[in-house]
């Protein structure tokens, strides 16, 4: 029996055989009604004496976070290699935990929380309450990496329900269980501050809506649900923070490294492309477009599938194959050019029709004009396909053209430019709009300090969707005035003329 069809009969509870399987890592309760209410609860409950605590208790919580993360790196990383993660995968993904908590932004997230100014005879705070209990539902993709998005609006005071997904709960359980609710424990958090559940998601999310003890719901998820579930929290008076599909464009200018931009396309292969924040489609300046295909194509030529645990090992199998070859079969049809992949592997690399791996994709797609229509470059796709679009001349416009052309992506997670001339550089800083990161002359899929890891515009984010920093978006602004001691009435106006009398 396959390890794929015993898993999805111990997820439906048919199968109760776990403990005699060599390849069951771990098991994971699914929560009964009663509990996902008593979460709740506990959570409204704890919320207040937690958003008391004082911010720089809150804030070692993410310094303990990332210590003890660095600590038990390779059994964390092992975790997700059990759970079918490329080792390769596993460790940027660890990595992604690391830097979210890393000196620099404590330090940031210390001045976005408190900032304080002393002005004649008060003292002005601007400071961020916490909005309450946050529930967060991540993607199945990678639970475990993007649930610990959590932390940050742990630091900013609310209390938190992370779902563990019933096909990967183990991640999410490990990080959680393991890791948080130890130091949550030792730092004196009461109880509730943190709750685990796991169970059928639509009836978990349905119940989330309805609770009036739900403040803020941190979806993961496809775009149509996720734009759907936003309105339907905002109508409920909660505030939705969507993390929702993704379709990134890289635009290679004429001047560019090419050895760097090849390598950095290459991103688009980790895990098979079944990650959001991987490059989806790329423009190349026609002048340069042929040696950068070909020094894709040679890179490419290494990529190879694997066991898990290989650490040389970007690919997964691919769960939608229909829809790789439909796309891919549209493609081709409307003149693209397959430079390299376009069939199925087996384990072993070798060319095969049943083969649980994708070959990874590179298309060539001439013109930027028609280039959208196509489904490899117009929606998100999960799978090792990347088209690199080529203009057909640069008559002086087209720099405007690839920015206008990024710029209408209904997506908006990131983008990023390889381009050497400081005058583009700043072109396209400056008037791209969409996304809420963008990379220049850097790692597509990087972290860096500061700047956050998620967050985008349209179809990514939703109406409010913008570079994401879940301690913002899980909180609100409040102005804090505190005087020594001021005359009310004359205090009005003391900071200018007064204005003149109404009639």
């Amino acid at each position: 029996m396959s390890n794929l069809k015993v898993k999805r009969e111990l997820e439906r509870g048919s199968r109760d055989d776990g403990a005699e399987l060599p390849n069951v890592a771990a098991r994971c309760a699914v929560t009964s009604d009663e509990h996902l209410q008593e979460a709740l609860v506990k959570a409204k409950e704890a919320a207040p004496v937690w958003g008391a605590f004082p911010l720089e208790t809150r804030l070692l919580l993410g310094q303990r976070v990332r210590e003890e993360v660095t600590r038990r790196r390779e059994e964390f990383i092992d975790v997700l290699v059990a759970e079918g993660h490329p080792r390769k995968l596993a460790e940027w993904e660890i990595a992604g935990i690391q830097q979210a908590a890393s000196k620099e932004n404590l330090d940031l997230w210390r001045r976005q929380l408190h900032e304080e100014h002393q002005v004649g005879p008060r003292t002005l705070r601007l400071v961020r309450k916490p909005d309450g209990v946050v529930v967060l539902s991540p993607p199945q993709n990678a639970a475990a990496s993007n649930s610990f998005l959590g932390v940050p609006a742990l630091v900013a005071g609310n209390t938190l329900v992370v779902k563990a997904p019933r096909s990967s709960p183990y991640g999410v359980m490990f990080g959680w269980r393991e890791i948080v609710a130890p130091i949550l424990e030792e730092l004196g958090a009461p109880p509730g501050t943190l709750s685990l559940v796991c169970g059928q998601p639509k009836k978990i999310m349905s119940q989330w809506l309805d609770s009036p003890l739900v403040d803020d719901i941190f979806f993961f998820g496809g775009s149509e649900r996720g734009i759907q579930l936003g309105q339907e929290a905002v109508a409920r008076g909660k505030k939705p923070i969507l993390e929702l599909a993704g379709n990134d464009g890289v635009l290679v200018w004429k001047d560019a490294d090419l050895d760097l931009a090849a390598e950095a396309l290459t991103e688009c292969f980790f895990g098979s492309g079944q990650i959001c924040m991987v490059p989806k489609y790329a423009i190349a300046h026609p002048d340069i477009a042929d040696t950068l295909l070909t020094k894709l194509a040679a890179l490419v030529a290494k990529i190879r599938p694997g066991y898990p645990d290989d650490p040389e090992v970007l690919l997964s199998p691919v769960m939608r194959p229909d829809e790789y070859f439909a796309c891919l079969k549209e493609a081709v049809a409307a003149g693209a050019e397959v430079i390299t992949g376009g069939h199925r592997l087996e384990l072993d690399g070798t060319a095969s029709d049943t083969g649980p791996f994708i070959a990874p994709t590179v298309l060539r797609v001439d013109g930027l004009d028609g280039a959208r229509d196509l489904t490899a470059v117009r929606e998100e796709t999960f799978f090792p396909l990347l088209p690199i679009v080529v203009p057909e001349t640069d008559d002086g416009t087209l720099l405007d053209q690839a920015i206008a052309f990024l710029n209408a992506n209904q997506y908006g997670l990131r983008n990023s430019l390889w381009a050497k001339d400081p005058a583009v550089i700043e072109e396209v800083a400056n008037r791209v709009v969409t996304g809420g990161l963008l990379k220049v002359n850097d790692s597509h899929i990087g972290f860096v300090p500061y700047l956050a890891s998620h967050g985008g515009t349209g179809l990514t984010g939703g109406p409010f969707g913008e570079l994401n920093y879940p301690l913002l978006r899980t909180s609100h602004l409040q102005g804090i005035s505190i005087a020594e001691g001021v005359q009310p009435r004359t205090a009005v106006f003391e900071t200018g003329a007064a204005p003149e009398a109404t009639r």
